[in-house]
């Protein structure tokens, strides 16, 4: 009693309280009684009002932020507290840290400290050594009861019996061993969910199509009542959680998260739920439990999700986007291993190009190689379609199949919530019926529940009839022949215009591994390596300067260059619209077309009287000077009295004029009929 002077009393007497989780303050009532108590001891030592410290309850004392001890340290050092009261030295601190910082202030200030048993001045050495122990005894006991919780935790996981959390789809059928949820609604929309990843595979395709199909999925909340299924519209992080779950592929998995601590602002920060790699995982027991899929397609799985992830490791092949791309994310550099990327060039992104830029990324270098990809993926294409060939049927017949499974599935899911919806408003009419009538404040409410129950029951019932009238119609018997035909004519279904450059992508995945590119002075050799392990070499020529895709056809080219000797560009641009022929893009001729044309390839423009400066006569020319029709000059060509030539059809003929010259006189005038009819007439206007 001597350690309490008059300046102690003086002060005031605070009485700490804390308890350390929230479980301990729902069932440990008489620690927290134990601990109020000591107002009375303080009142018993001389101080009137002892104040209570209490916003700690529920809080660890291992470090985490505490404002009730921080409220103390500050009046310590204000001086304004004498005594500080607390059930034992782990109430106060469970680590040496606070437990010193908190004497130290004492120490400084003249504040004692004091249980149910004794009084200590942090000022006396031999005081000061007992609290010292006290905080080492406490420090060690937290220690000793994490490590022995701990233990025994891993030691049940390692028998595949600890179950701290259930996912949906499942539910504890004893202590240590969980079984599928016995509700086929949740069954069938869980099996939806890796159906569907199993036909798009991506995560984003699937939360897109059930978000459009308006399929919900089950959540589970806790509430006053204990553990509830409750259906809602997934997000993204659902589907992901869903399918990368190992306790969906029937394993029992423990350790999947980690913590990290750090230092912020001088006070320990412990970030949970950091995921690890399999490798580092504490327990995985395969075939523990009945799995919504296999643990081989789980990892298949796992495979292609890692795939997906765009720009995420150097062997991974990204999602499958828009661009036209076939080979986007497949190409590797056979020079320095890296993954090539994609660009697209153009007015509208149509020219596509694959180039290796790590090295120029990561180190600064020059680009390791760089070629254009429309003549890379129509050999690939052509060589994934000549191995396909013999499953076309096969696919044909599956597409069919799914067409009409998709359908199902969708209204599968509303018939189901029909069902559930029908059943809580049956439970809500049979809640109401039991309740007094008179009693209104109870059957007012239950009527509300009920009314709700049936409102949603009539949106469940219009949704279903939508989708039975918007049920798609059975392929016609024309339809169907044509879709075999298209499936044993690979080539045309993969040009279809439906088809999308996406399907063609997933495509090409289903079978290639990865392609291995290098190129050489004159060709690109790509090494295919398929999904089964075979591999396959293909050499593409590359294309020279001013070579590409919209080049004029060469014969064109040809055809032109004779017409300039000839014609005018406009007459020539008329002469190939009339035969038919286009431009490299497809275009028709026009004068500015041809103009092009020719100052891109050196053809030079045509000259009046170019002709006659080769001594050569057009038809007309050829007629004037023989003095007779062009008919007839026509037909010495024909038989060969007179050589000429002509380009194309409806081109000028060219006629050397030495053959004229020579027969200049030697044709009289024709005055018989043209035909060897007895009964031609002949009309003379002389």
């Amino acid at each position: 009693m001597s350690k309490i002077t008059p300046d102690h009393l003086h002060r005031q007497a605070f009485v700490y309280v804390r308890q350390s989780t929230r479980d301990q303050l729902r069932q440990h009532h008489e620690s927290r009684r134990r601990q109020y108590g000591l107002a009375d001891r303080a009142r018993e030592l001389g101080w009137a009002e002892p104040v209570m410290v209490d916003d700690d309850l529920g809080r660890s004392g291992g470090g985490s932020a505490r404002p009730g001890f921080e409220r103390l340290l500050v009046a310590i050092c204000e001086g304004r507290v004498g005594i500080v009261f607390a059930a034992e030295a782990s109430r106060l601190a469970r680590n040496g840290r606070d437990w010193h910082t908190l004497l130290e202030f004492c120490g400084l200030v003249s504040c004692l400290l004091a249980d149910e048993q004794a009084i200590y001045d942090p000022r006396l050495p031999n005081d000061r050594l007992l609290l010292g122990m006290q905080g080492s005894f406490s420090e060690m006991e937290l220690s000793l009861l994490r490590q022995r919780s701990l233990e025994a935790l891993r030691q049940k996981a390692r028998r595949g019996e600890l179950f701290l959390g259930v996912a949906v789809g499942y539910v504890k059928v004893r202590h240590d061993r969980i079984a599928k949820d016995p509700d086929r609604r949740v069954q069938e929309a869980i099996g939806l969910v890796f159906r569907k990843f199993a036909a798009l595979q991506s995560i984003r395709q699937v939360h897109l199509w059930l978000r459009q199909e308006d399929v919900r999925l089950p959540a589970v909340e806790h509430n006053g009542e204990g553990r509830r299924i409750v259906w809602k519209l997934p997000v993204y992080s659902t589907i992901h959680k869903l399918l990368t779950n190992p306790i969906y592929g029937g394993a029992y998995a423990f350790g999947r998260t980690g913590s990290r601590i750090t230092v912020e602002n001088g006070r320990k920060r412990v970030r949970r739920g950091l995921y690890r790699e399999r490798e580092q995982w504490n327990v995985l027991i395969v075939d523990h439990h009945e799995g919504y899929v296999s643990w081989a397609e789980y990892e298949r799985n796992q495979r292609v999700i890692a795939d997906n992830a765009t720009q995420v490791g150097t062997v991974v092949r990204g999602a499958v986007r828009r661009g036209d791309g076939l080979l986007a994310g497949l190409l590797r550099c056979g020079h320095c291993g890296r993954r090539l990327h994609v660009s697209y060039n153009g007015n509208q992104g149509v020219c596509v190009r694959y180039s290796c830029r790590g090295a120029h990324i990561n180190h600064g270098t020059r680009a390791c190689i760089a070629f254009g990809g429309v003549r890379v993926d129509a050999a690939v294409a052509t060589e994934v379609l000549r191995l396909l060939q013999p499953l076309g049927i096969e696919a044909a017949l599956a597409a069919v199949s799914m067409r009409e499974h998709e359908h199902a599935e969708t209204r599968r899911q509303a018939e189901l919530a029909l069902t559930q919806a029908r059943y809580e408003a049956d439970l809500a009419r049979r809640q109401y019926d039991a309740v007094d009538p008179a009693n209104r404040l109870v059957a007012s409410e239950l009527e509300r529940r009920w009314n709700a129950r049936l409102a949603d029951v009539q949106q469940q019932e219009e949704k279903l009839a939508g989708l039975t009238a918007a049920r798609p119609e059975a392929l016609s018997e024309a339809e169907h022949e044509r879709l075999l035909a298209l499936g044993a004519d690979l080539e045309t279904a993969w040009t279809h215009p439906n088809a999308t450059a996406q399907t063609r992508k997933r495509i090409v995945r289903a079978v290639l591994e990865e392609v291995v590119v290098k190129l050489a002075d004159d060709r690109i050799d790509l090494l295919l390596h398929w999904r089964g392990g075979d591999h396959t070499r293909l050499s593409v020529p590359r294309n020279g300067p001013g070579r590409h895709r919209w080049c004029t056809d060469a014969t064109v080219g040809d055809l032109l260059r004779g017409l300039a000797r000839q014609l005018p560009d406009s007459a020539i641009a008329k002469t190939l619209n009339r035969l038919g022929k286009k431009t490299g893009r497809g275009n028709a001729w026009t004068e500015a077309r041809v103009c092009s044309f020719r100052r891109r390839h050196g053809v030079p423009v045509y000259r009046p009287g170019e002709m006659a400066e080769r001594g050569e006569l057009t038809l007309k020319e050829a007629a004037a000077r023989l003095g007779v029709s062009a008919m007839t000059v026509l037909r010495l060509i024909g038989d060969g009295t007179i050589s000429a030539r002509q380009v194309c059809k409806s081109a000028p003929w060219a006629i050397r004029e030495e053959e004229i010259v020579a027969l200049d006189g030697a044709i009289p005038p024709r005055r018989r009929p043209l035909t060897s009819s007895s009964t031609q007439k002949v009309l003379d206007f002389q």
